[in-house]
């Protein structure tokens, strides 16, 4: 099981690699040991947001950010995740 947790990881350097500076350097700062404390109760208010989306200041789109963010602290929404993003990011 623990070959599919570091599936994530994998695919989320992967990602990090091909991302501009500014979007990589925050994706490594969110998946890193200082940002533990403040990770969770960030991908809760995300996906609780979502939920929101109808209203003016919130948005449809926090919900899958905040599930993706919850899945790098929950390991049983990892491994779909993993193969979500290796999906999306296939090169073609």
């Amino acid at each position: 099981m623990a070959a599919k947790s570091d599936d994530l990881h994998k695919v989320l350097d992967r990602l990090e690699s091909r991302l501009p500076n500014g979007p990589a350097r925050l994706l490594h700062h969110v998946r890193g040991a200082a940002a533990d404390n403040y990770r969770l109760p960030a991908a809760v208010a995300l996906a609780v947001g979502g939920l929101f989306g109808f209203l003016p200041v919130l948005g449809f789109w926090m919900t899958p950010l905040g599930l993706g963010l919850l899945a790098v602290d929950v390991p049983f929404m990892r491994p779909p995740l993993a193969r979500l993003l290796a999906r999306l990011n296939k090169t073609r």
